[in-house]
């Protein structure tokens, strides 16, 4: 069981960027010590054979359908242009 001293607290409070006054310090680093308990034992967990996973709900990705739509809306994407020319949108030059 690991245990965390008031130091180690107030050094982790301060790394955190998180203002802990002295009299708050033994309770954290009670929690503190608690979670590397809680820790420690799962790493005793025996886990081989076990396939990592990516969420704790089964998700799958939406799928559409795989089907050719008309496209051919070359002139009413450029009509939005505020310059398109043979066909393209018309941009400045960027660079000289």
């Amino acid at each position: 069981m690991s245990e965390i001293d008031l130091d180690t607290a107030r050094k982790v409070a301060h790394l955190a960027r998180i203002a802990v006054p002295d009299d708050h310090l033994p309770a954290l680093a009670q929690e503190l010590s608690q979670m590397l308990t809680f820790m420690e034992a799962l790493n005793e967990v025996d886990v081989d054979g076990v396939e990592p996973m990516t969420s704790v709900t089964p998700m799958r990705l939406k799928r559409r359908k795989d089907a050719v739509t008309d496209g051919d809306m070359q002139a009413k994407i450029l009509s939005n242009a505020p310059d398109a020319r043979e066909g393209f949108f018309a941009v400045p030059k960027v660079v000289e």
